[in-house]
């Protein structure tokens, strides 16, 4: 009872390894300019490994005092768990909301001159935002010439309860294994500073002007940078695996869960919905504890393994809602109990997506909340 009591209880877990975090994160310092700081990117619950873990460690631990986040809600949630610094929110805020960017000190990513209008006009005091650049990634941001851009953006600068502190943009093909993908990131780049150098030539005093992702910073793009912005190498996962990086991250999750039972089954014996999987042989299966409701990818089902024992065990059959079987005939002491390691440094998220036609990015962010996280021991 001692789990429930901490308020864990075993069933189907995510364990989060700090050291792994201070680990990728130092590493990945080493290859910035000594003038250029890091702002961890923890949106979505720091990608599914649990913000409430992670963030005060980064800040407490780690000295960063540069994060952001995907939406007002998610900034909010930081500011109320103590987080200080600075806080950029990289989505859309509605302009009703502007009152509540200045009360939480957050910066608001600022797409083009007429939301930053409609932000100025619904605010009560000054709103700190940082303007975005469309460099060709075409998601957000101001568009055109580098010098209507730039004349666009200083249009913002001088509205009235408006703070323009920075612009940014994002690479689209930073990861890129071709000579192409390396042309256009330089191309992005050259882009951005053109941006960077009319506004400061016009008189317009910037604070921060990034362009760095994870892979930005890695491969050594957007030099002058002045954040880089640290995200899925801080989880130890690969931006793209088809492209290596200067180190090894190592993996910051393990996920596990419980079998719940465990039995023979004879020669012909169909197994799961829709008798996707019937035994050639004698075989013995295990259940486990887990399935797609906590994120556990439904297209796993007949071609996904799990570890138990040390051992890789391939699934039978369709993953369920809740649970899902596997092959363990190879495991003579295996129990009810055990644990199942789901996803590890060796059966990682990267290799999941490979099996499952994603990213490891999404395989992350689709475990569900009822999925404790809790730190490794």
């Amino acid at each position: 009872m001692d789990n429930f009591n901490n308020g864990f209880i075993r069933r189907c877990w995510a364990e989060i390894d700090l050291s792994a975090v201070e680990y990728n994160v130092n590493k990945y310092k080493e290859l910035l300019a000594a003038d250029t700081e890091l702002m961890c990117v923890v949106k979505a619950s720091c990608y599914g490994h649990g913000d409430e873990l992670i963030v005060p460690f980064l800040q407490e631990k780690m000295g960063v005092c540069h994060f952001a986040v995907a939406n007002l809600d998610e900034a909010v949630r930081l500011r109320d768990m103590g987080i200080g610094g600075d806080i950029l929110i990289l989505g859309y805020t509605h302009p009703d909301y502007a009152p509540l960017l200045s009360e939480y000190n957050v910066i608001q990513a600022c797409t083009d001159l007429s939301y930053a209008r409609s932000l100025s006009e619904k605010a009560e005091d000054s709103v700190r935002l940082h303007g975005a650049v469309d460099t060709g990634m075409t998601r957000i941001g101001v568009h055109g010439t580098a010098e209507e851009q730039a004349a666009e953006l200083s249009e913002i600068a001088v509205l009235p309860n408006i703070k323009l502190e920075g612009i940014f943009t994002h690479f689209s093909s930073a990861d890129g294994t071709t000579s192409a993908d390396d042309e256009y990131t330089k191309m992005q780049a050259e882009r951005f500073f053109r941006v960077r150098d009319l506004l400061e030539a016009g008189g317009i005093k910037l604070k921060q002007a990034h362009i760095q992702n994870s892979a930005g910073g890695a491969y050594g793009y957007g030099e002058g940078s002045t954040l880089a912005r640290l995200g899925i190498i801080m989880y130890g996962l690969y931006p793209d695996p088809a492209k290596p990086l200067p180190f090894e991250p190592k993996p910051v999750m393990t996920w596990k869960a419980l079998v719940s039972q465990v039995k023979w089954i004879d020669e012909g014996t169909a197994v799961s919905y829709g008798r996707t999987f019937v035994s050639d042989r004698r075989m013995k299966l295990a259940t486990i504890t887990a399935g797609y409701a906590d994120g556990y990818p439904r297209s796993l089902s007949n071609k996904g393994e799990v570890i138990i024992g040390g051992k890789r065990c391939r699934i039978c059959g369709r993953v369920c809602m809740d649970q899902f079987m596997c092959d363990v005939t190879d495991l003579d002491d295996i129990k009810p109990g055990d644990e199942a390691i789901l996803m590890n440094a060796e059966l990682n998220a990267d290799r999941i997506a490979e099996l499952t036609g994603t990213i490891g990015y999404e395989v992350t962010c689709d475990i569900t909340a009822r999925v404790p996280r809790v730190l490794a021991e």
